[in-house]
């Protein structure tokens, strides 16, 4: 596997922190409802026919390479959750670990697909999402990535994790996998068309596209003033400042003024954001509490805000921003 640059830059880190996140999660929850529509009239004909249930209009296992990623994996995620599983033939735990991921992909029947990647045959996608080992499980929703667990587990606790991510891609994206296809024109009631999107909202994701980090942070806020709980301008205006933050950063240099001080606050925070970037979640939280925990004043305030800055990042309902939140509590009070 090649080496990580030592330099980040804007378009890198917007291939690590959001795959087109921000743009595709509004659609996402309008594509999620309609497919929910479709399933349920494709059920209500089969049932009244007599037939077998449906089938999941795709492949439950996939094997991805750099050719493929884009639409195996960054499209197929607005409407169904994709796991991703990190491999290479050499591999000893990751032979135990892809087989229990297959079977849990057939025992869940389309509510998730596994989207298989060989590290040895894929490097730049495994140097994107900063893979520093394998098995290595990634999820990737709404073009979203939420690392998910390193190194082989058994069928219960890969069931735990994925229950976890079944519900946080419901209940923050609406997107719901599942067997069933399209129902023919003419079947049942018609789809409820898609909502136009906001032209602010655009103009902000495109900035982002662009990587005009600035436009697009003056966009989301100029969006958020007009309509302050706009989940997805949240989301956006977190992900732009993220970026922001970290373009100019020389990762090697920032981890090593944090590991020589643990009580300067601001290398903790540069170092937070690198973690949280290269998908290092626990990280980057723990690393926040730690130094919330040992400082005090303005120093204290400056990691707390940090952190839940983060947390805007990944989301309210994601797990490890509950456990987050729990463990603040707790230096906190």
């Amino acid at each position: 596997m090649q080496p990580r640059n030592s330099r980040l830059n804007s378009s890198a880190l917007r291939g690590a922190v959001d795959l087109a996140a921000v743009k595709a999660a509004g659609e996402a929850a309008q594509k999620a409802e309609q497919a929910r529509a479709d399933r349920a009239r494709q059920a209500a004909a089969a049932e009244a026919a007599g037939g077998a249930p449906a089938q999941a209009p795709y492949e439950l296992v996939v094997d991805v390479t750099e050719d493929t990623f884009e639409t195996e994996v960054v499209q197929r995620s607005t409407e169904v959750p994709v796991v991703i599983d990190f491999w290479a033939e050499w591999c000893g735990p990751c032979k135990q670990l892809s087989p229990v991921l297959e079977g849990l992909a057939e025992e869940y029947a389309g509510r998730f697909v596994l989207a298989k990647i060989d590290v040895d045959a894929n490097p730049l996608i495994s140097q994107q999402f900063g893979i520093q080992g394998i098995p290595a499980v990634m999820a990737v929703v709404a073009g979203q990535l939420v690392p998910l667990f390193q190194g082989a587990e058994s069928a219960a606790n890969v069931r735990k994790v994925l229950d976890q991510l079944l519900l946080v891609a419901e209940q923050r994206f609406g997107i719901v996998g599942g067997a069933g296809a399209p129902v023919a024109d003419g079947e049942g009631p018609a789809a409820a068309p898609l909502r136009p999107e906001d032209p602010a909202l655009a103009a902000a994701h495109d900035a982002l596209d662009r990587g005009d980090l600035g436009g697009a942070i003056q966009a989301y806020k100029n969006v958020l003033a007009d309509q302050p709980g706009n989940t997805e301008a949240k989301l956006g205006l977190a992900q732009a400042e993220l970026l922001s933050r970290v373009e100019m950063l020389d990762p090697q240099a920032v981890r090593a003024d944090a590991a020589a001080d643990p009580k300067d606050v601001e290398a903790q925070l540069r170092a937070a954001d690198l973690d949280l970037v290269g998908g290092h979640v626990e990280d980057a939280f723990g690393r926040l509490v730690n130094t919330v925990g040992r400082t005090a004043g303005e120093d204290r305030d400056a990691a707390r805000v940090r952190l839940l800055e983060l947390f805007e990042v990944i989301g309210a309902e994601d797990p490890r921003v509950v456990a987050a939140r729990t463990a603040l509590a707790r230096v906190l009070f």
